[in-house]
């Protein structure tokens, strides 16, 4: 009897729930017991049966409610192909530069250097300062601090040639990161279908905002001493583009330096045909046996759009960066911006300005500097050791990768499986080309956590390299 008074509960308790909005109060066992004239005991097992089947919930001491979500139901997103229509980019990469990593693998994948490896005593106290000021409670400029923008403008001053006008203040654009920047330089002055010529291999971040921008990437061939002139020249004259996208200084992904001679040769092509460089200077503070030296220190005519981060260098949760542009270009810019995003958070602009004017930062670069070049030095033994068949062109003297020819006809991308199912993570070099890649490729990160790992990693790499050339 018991029984059917319980299963009689639970049918009309559902028809109630079905008419009820979700979190819907429930009567008192009590006022349920009055109205089906029901024992307290039967009611109580009628509302166990309706929690066990998700549909209502109780809060001790407030009472019961009708779930917020009761039944699960597959979602159907078909109106929105009909809507959206055919794609007008490549679909976004998913990086393996961007990909998470348990703490007992070997990670030499990510395109971060290690926590270790930040200034978190000096961005702990910024943060806190930050936090205390108006920063926390204001709107900042469009063009984001004065003292921000000081700041980067004198970095660049300090590389500036006797006879070259240095940068301004007013030159420089605060931005969330440099892949915002990136974003609203391709916008604002390429356009969508018009032609962007791009350094291959080069920054798959690049890659993909340019392919979000909808313009039209043409690659030119860059080995370890730069861009091929020749190429380069010839790419402008077929194309008829007006920006190259380039990285001067410790290249992601091949750690390459353009050679004085070759910058100055790129920045008379560049001038010669009345086009902008866009410089991407994202490894400035990640010099280990030479410097960063800005080509823009060397061009006051605004050829050269000079793009700077401190994501990596300070934290990635600092995301802050420039641009320094001269002349109508810099307000293109500034035009596509804030499309994007009207400003940087005062908070994180303050900090950062805070961090990087501090006297232990210069200190921390000089140690970061050494523990890099420990690092780098640890992997390319390690990998000699274990991995002979991969080819180091060249030793990068800057930033944080190394990046590493295999056998041609190598299945790089079978390889970075085989290895991730060994515990190490490796990136596979097929995202950072324009076009179809020029050989097998993989990078490899030696800024990443557990240094003392990494001759273990190499081996692991090397193994599963000889059985793949043995298969």
């Amino acid at each position: 009897m018991n029984n059917d008074s319980s299963s009689r509960i639970v049918s009309r308790v559902k028809e109630w729930i079905a008419g009820a909005a979700p979190g819907a109060k429930l009567p008192s066992t009590r006022q349920l017991v009055a109205e089906y004239q029901a024992s307290p005991v039967t009611v109580q097992k009628a509302l166990r049966t309706l929690t066990a089947q998700g549909l209502i919930e109780s809060r001790p001491g407030v009472g019961t409610f009708v779930r917020a979500y009761r039944t699960a139901r597959p979602s159907d997103y078909g109106w929105q192909t009909a809507a959206l229509r055919s794609a007008q980019v490549a679909r976004p990469l998913n990086s393996a530069a961007m990909r998470s990593a348990a703490n007992d693998v070997i990670a030499f994948h990510s395109g971060y250097p290690s926590r270790e490896l930040l200034p978190e005593r000096l961005v702990r106290a910024a943060l806190t300062r930050a936090a205390r000021g108006d920063a926390a409670l204001s709107r900042p400029p469009a063009q984001g601090f004065p003292e921000l923008q000081t700041w980067f403008a004198q970095e660049l001053s300090t590389s500036t040639p006797v006879g070259v006008t240095p940068p301004q203040p007013s030159d420089v654009v605060i931005l969330p990161g440099s892949q915002s920047g990136l974003s609203s330089i391709f916008r604002g002055l390429v356009g969508h279908g018009q032609p962007l010529l791009v350094e291959s291999p080069s920054y798959w971040g690049a890659l993909l905002a340019a392919g979000q921008a909808g313009v039209n990437v043409i690659p030119v061939p860059s080995g370890p001493e730069g861009p091929d002139p020749e190429e380069l020249d010839r790419a402008f004259e077929e194309s008829g583009a007006r920006l190259f996208y380039g990285q001067p200084n410790f290249a992601n992904p091949t750690g390459a330096q353009w050679s004085a001679e070759r910058g100055e040769d790129v920045l008379r092509i560049v001038q010669r045909h009345g086009a902008f460089l866009v410089e991407d200077d994202w490894a400035h503070d990640f010099g280990i046996t030479a410097p960063s030296v800005p080509l823009a220190a060397k061009d006051d005519s605004g050829h050269v759009v000079y793009i700077r981060s401190l994501t990596k260098s300070v934290s990635p949760s600092i995301r802050v960066a420039a641009i320094i542009a001269r002349g109508p270009a810099r307000e293109r810019i500034m035009g596509a911006q804030a499309a994007e995003s009207m400003y940087v958070s005062g908070v994180l602009q303050a900090a950062a300005l805070d961090v990087v004017t501090q006297p232990g930062w210069q200190t921390h670069l000089r140690g970061l500097s050494h523990q890099l070049q420990s690092r780098r030095d640890l992997l390319v033994t390690s990998l000699h050791e274990h991995v002979p068949q991969a080819h180091l062109s060249h030793l990068p003297k800057g930033g944080l990768n190394l990046w590493l020819r295999m056998p041609d006809g190598f299945d790089v991308e079978r390889l970075t499986k085989d290895c991730e199912a060994a515990g190490v993570l490796i990136a596979a070099g097929t995202e950072w080309f324009p076009a179809e890649p020029e050989g097998p490729y993989i990078r490899l990160n030696y800024a990443g956590p557990n240094p003392g790992g990494f001759p273990e990693g190499a081996r692991i790499i090397g193994e599963a390299v000889k059985r793949l050339l043995q298969a």
